[in-house]
């Protein structure tokens, strides 16, 4: 049986780096090691390489995203690929992982991938995760599930998988939904399945959002000082259901008739920011005041999604009800 095509993009992160041994330190190289591993690769697929630039996840802006976006999308319209590997570091991963998903329309799977070990530390993950990546990409059952990240064993969508521990090869999890599938020895299993899909068609990626998060005593400085700022849009961690100190209320005022969009996520880390409470500062107050309350995403991918729709023509308060 002919191989199936699989595009796979490195990008950098620990997947690609190595330990130093004299200091312990984790740092890139010349050369990226998943490269020299190719050969025991190739029994899964065709492989296309594709390595567009090497940096460490924190190096990574919309700006690298969207390049990801057009090369797969470059590739998708010669119409000789089956699916999509990108590795990548840890630490944005999500991030990258879900700017894609809003904006690759495709039916194809998308697969994205790291390491919490570099290539030469025991019990280096990056190999491994890039084969149960590829294995992933091409099984017909990951079609039409937007896009993936596949560590340890476990799928999970970009819309609900985040990092949740600094260290642990089980880092990545989906809070209060759970991964949609698993890679065994024998096979791809998926139990799961996404029951929506979004997709915004941009070209570019020019604005500017802040990502804040409240705490117990904020107050406005912090609100205003961002109002003087050139920005396009801000999100913040709220507490709980959605509420915010009181003392936040001249910022947001301040914030609003300068008509910056906000959008309201909860720093809990389940459950969904609703407007329940009505006291000074609760979500009621917040929502009656323009506040946009997002519909389960965390504090980042709510940054990723209102960027993402500044650039489209839809408005921000329907794209946030998805």
């Amino acid at each position: 049986m002919e191989k199936k095509k699989i595009l796979v993009i490195h990008t950098g992160g620990t997947i690609s780096m190595s330990e130093d041994a004299a200091t312990g330190s984790v740092k890139p190289t010349d050369y990226n090691p998943l490269t020299e591993k190719t050969k025991e690769l190739l029994s899964l697929a065709e492989l296309l390489i594709e390595e567009p630039f090497h940096l460490p996840s924190p190096h990574i802006t919309p700006k690298e995203m969207l390049k990801l976006k057009e090369i797969i999308e470059g590739y998708m319209a010669k119409g000789d690929i089956c699916g999509v590997v990108i590795t990548h570091g840890t630490d944005t991963l999500e991030e990258t992982a879900y700017f894609l998903d809003l904006t690759v329309k495709t039916s194809l799977p998308i697969v994205v991938t790291g390491a919490m070990r570099s290539s030469n530390e025991i019990g280096s993950d990056g190999l491994y995760n890039l084969i149960s990546s590829i294995r992933v990409a091409v099984c017909n059952e990951a079609k039409d599930k937007g896009v993936l990240v596949v560590l340890n064993d476990e799928i999970h969508t970009a819309e609900n998988v985040t990092k949740t521990h600094t260290s642990n090869v089980s880092t990545f999890q989906s809070p209060q939904y759970g991964p949609i599938g698993i890679v065994t020895k024998r096979g791809v299993l998926f139990h799961h399945a996404p029951t929506k899909r979004e997709y915004y068609p941009i070209k570019v990626v020019s604005k500017r959002v802040i990502l804040i998060k409240a705490h117990a005593g904020m107050d406005s400085s912090l609100l205003l000082a961002i109002r003087d700022l050139d920005v396009d849009g801000l999100v913040i961690e709220a507490l709980g259901q959605g509420n915010l100190p009181p003392a936040t209320i001249q910022g947001i005022k301040a914030l609003t008739e300068k008509k910056i969009p906000i959008v309201l996520v909860s720093r809990s880390f389940n459950g969904i920011a609703q407007d329940v409470y009505g006291y000074d500062g609760g979500g009621k107050h917040l929502k009656e005041m323009g506040i946009i309350f997002s519909n389960g995403l965390n504090g980042q991918k709510a940054r990723i999604k209102l960027l993402i729709g500044l650039e489209s023509e839809q408005s921000i308060e329907k794209i946030f009800q998805l």
